[in-house]
């Protein structure tokens, strides 16, 4: 496979590993919040919402991840070019703040007060961003050479 498609191909699966942790994590999130206020939460409500979520919620999320990795996957690409030694640390923290910048644009532009209901506390908040990290690191082992 060429070096551009195997990068994108990459890409790709590390917008889809996002995705699909940040799913997961918002989803047990929320079911964590409504177990806490009272509501029973035996694990085939767990799985069955999550299963629903990852078919309905991980598609606008992916977008998020999506324009939010096109951004900071490259740019952390680069500047490990610039340092090698930090190549782990750049791809972390550039996947972080690819989710944290996205959850912060689409809260300002949607009216409802939180879009993601994860992102309503500071740890839910971490855990989206460690998504993003979890994906760009993904894209930087798969790319160890290509980027």
């Amino acid at each position: 496979m060429p070096n551009n498609s195997r990068v994108l191909l990459q890409f790709v699966l590390a917008v889809l590993v996002t995705t699909l942790v940040g799913s997961i994590l918002q989803t047990q999130y929320n079911l964590a919040q409504l177990q806490a206020l009272g509501a029973p939460m035996p694990i085939d409500v767990r799985v069955e919402t999550t299963c629903l979520d990852v078919l309905g919620f991980s598609p606008v999320f992916a977008i998020l991840v999506l324009l939010g990795f096109a951004c900071a996957l490259p740019m952390a690409a680069w500047l490990s070019k610039k340092v090698p030694d930090a190549r782990w640390m750049l791809f972390a923290l550039a996947g972080a703040l690819a989710i944290f910048l996205g959850l912060t644009l689409v809260n300002a532009v949607l009216p409802m007060p939180t879009f993601i209901g994860a992102n309503r506390s500071f740890v839910g908040t971490l855990g989206l961003m460690a998504s993003g990290s979890v994906g760009a690191l993904f894209f930087a082992v798969r790319c160890r050479t290509a980027t």
